[in-house]
């Protein structure tokens, strides 16, 4: 059915209501007059189109980006040319090495002005070249709704990321009479009967198998699919670095999360592992510890890697066996899959689970306030639909390593290492899901690169609950540093503000804690705080900054690091 013409319609109307036609609710932006016709268009859609007024481009990209995370749809935001553009490239690069779908749109010098190095001009195709998956830019009115639909579809097909389309002014301000184009729809890859076939005829020949999720895409559906299929092959299952929200950590048959900072005892099980079945992930280099867990360009393990991109399998490990499937296609199709091995490996998927239950016991730590116990703490009191974010740091190894996560929803983290994105990532969330519970761990310095988002909270009433670990340096750094020049510490140290004097001025509550009693008393009142008022609570947490990771502190790594160079090389 050929679609109607509409009536003449300027460029800014007809980008919004191709947004809407799309099934977009919610667009993310900074204003900037280069866009002006898209902001007025807004009021067609009132009640439709929800605009969240962000407070630096960053913050809002960011939002974006987890949005298209949560919801698996493209995280949608505006910004304005030039300074706008370059302030949210940070959330673009996330959406990339996140494969998450996400389009920035961004305003335009008009064509006549083009090529001249007008105020605020830049070629974006040069610029997120290498960090999109498709840049373009709108030259003509009447081709609008051609490109959008094509970057939502962009956006969501084979390994989701991030599309970029420049808007010249004269283009939003032209007016054309074209038709809307319909919603887009997605076109999964299904797995073959004969790869499923093959995987079943490896995994039975395996003695050590271990399967690893990761990546996006995932539904609470497949991975209850993926977790039966898993007890019927007896199976550990592990999650890739910082997709802990693809398993139920709940279940039986997890095994904790695969990459930096792993136990001692899961890097041994995925390194003896003899068939590693990995679906969903790229097998990044943080999961990989370096390429050296999973071997590139042929891993010592058999690897299946089932991935939604043919383009990716190959690329950095050569697989026994290369799937091209999205998730969900392929966690559907294991129903019908059974196994055929003869020796039973209950025992394996027993005690990798003890392990894992093991490592959510609080690690010793100095000082007064335990960052180990606190986390651990939040762990059981959340419930098990909680949204746990955060940025960058190891700041963030406390909630990963004691929480829980049962799937979808339940966590917002960028495998970029990109820092300030915990706050703008719970904005998000609870914007989303008003109901649920947001708590955002943020380091000091990774909370200070956004938290000018905290109006975004205030003005939308979103009761989110942050967590500022204060130490006053940037510690992962200083771990490095201890490791490579050990005790030549500089220029890593910061003074701090109160951080409870500030979330106060955004309407807030806040409360400093600096011992390890103190913290549930205190949790309690700001998540009551945050649950009652709407509003965004605050802990800042004061603690001592030997203690910079899970079980490790700067002193040791020091102390380490200085008799390895007292040690010589021969004997």
């Amino acid at each position: 059915m050929t679609p109607a013409i509409q009536p003449s319609r300027n460029g800014g109307q007809i980008l919004m209501q191709q947004l809407r036609a799309h099934g977009v609710h919610r667009v993310f932006m900074v204003a900037g007059e280069s866009y002006l016709p898209c902001i007025d268009a807004l009021n067609e859609h009132a009640g439709a189109i929800q605009p969240v007024v962000c407070r630096q481009e960053s913050g809002a990209a960011y939002m974006a980006e987890a949005h298209g995370k949560l919801t698996g749809e493209p995280g949608i935001c505006f910004v304005t040319r030039g300074p706008g553009a370059t302030n949210a490239s940070i959330g673009v690069h996330t959406a990339f090495q996140d494969s998450t779908p996400m389009i920035l749109f961004v305003g335009q010098v008009g064509n006549d002005f083009y090529e001249r190095e007008a105020f605020q001009e830049i070629d974006y195709r040069r610029m997120f070249g290498q960090m999109a998956k498709w840049v373009a830019q709108i030259d003509r009115t009447d081709r609008i709704p051609e490109y959008v639909s094509r970057a939502f579809r962009v956006a969501t097909s084979g390994r989701p990321g991030p599309v970029v389309l420049a808007l010249p002014e004269d283009v939003l301000w032209g007016q054309a009479c074209v038709p809307d184009l319909p919603r887009y729809a997605r076109t999964p890859l299904h797995p073959g009967a004969d790869d499923l076939e093959r995987m079943v005829g490896l995994l039975d020949q395996a003695q050590r198998p271990f399967l690893l999720v990761g990546g996006s895409g995932w539904t609470g559906d497949a991975i209850a699919q993926v977790a039966a299929f898993a007890q019927r092959f007896e199976l550990p299952v592990g999650t890739a670095w910082r997709r802990l929200e693809c398993y139920d950590q709940r279940h039986a048959n997890a095994a904790g999360q695969v990459g930096w900072a792993m136990t001692p005892e899961l890097r041994k099980r995925v390194l003896d592992a003899d068939l590693l079945l990995a679906v969903g992930t790229r097998l990044g280099e943080a999961t990989t510890e370096g390429y050296t867990l999973i071997e590139s360009p042929l891993p010592r393990q058999k690897l299946v890697h089932v991935y939604p991109d043919p383009g990716e399998l190959g690329r950095v490990f050569a697989p026994t066996l290369g799937i091209a499937s999205s998730v969900t296609a392929f966690a559907a199709a294991l129903d019908g899959l059974n196994p055929g091995h003869a020796a039973s490996r209950a025992d394996a998927v027993r005690s990798a689970h003890a392990e894992y239950l093991a490592s959510l016991a609080p690690l010793p730590a100095p000082g007064e306030l335990s960052l180990d116990e606190a986390a651990a703490h939040v762990n059981a009191q959340l419930p098990a639909d909680a949204c746990i974010t955060v940025g960058a740091g190891n700041y963030a190894l406390y909630p990963h390593r004691y929480r829980q996560f049962t799937g979808p929803g339940s966590s917002l983290a960028p495998t970029v290492g990109a820092m300030g994105y915990g706050l703008p990532a719970a904005i998000a969330a609870k914007l989303e899901n008003p109901a649920q519970t947001v708590v955002c761990y943020a380091g000091d310095g990774c909370f200070q690169m956004n938290m000018q988002e905290l109006g975004v909270a205030m003005q939308y009433r979103l009761g989110i609950i942050v967590l500022v670990f204060n130490n006053g340096m940037w510690g992962t750094i200083r771990a490095h540093q201890e490791r490579d020049f050990p005790g030549r510490d500089i220029a890593l140290g910061f003074d701090n503000p109160d951080f409870t004097q500030i979330i106060k001025g955004y309407g807030g509550y806040g409360e400093a804690v600096e011992r390890t009693a103190d913290f549930g008393p205190a949790f309690a009142r700001a998540r009551a705080f945050a649950e009652r008022e709407n509003l965004p609570a605050l802990l800042e947490l004061r603690y001592d900054p030997d203690g910079i990771a899970p079980g490790q502190s700067l002193a040791a790594i020091r102390a380490d690091a200085l008799a390895s160079r007292a040690t010589p090389a021969f004997s």
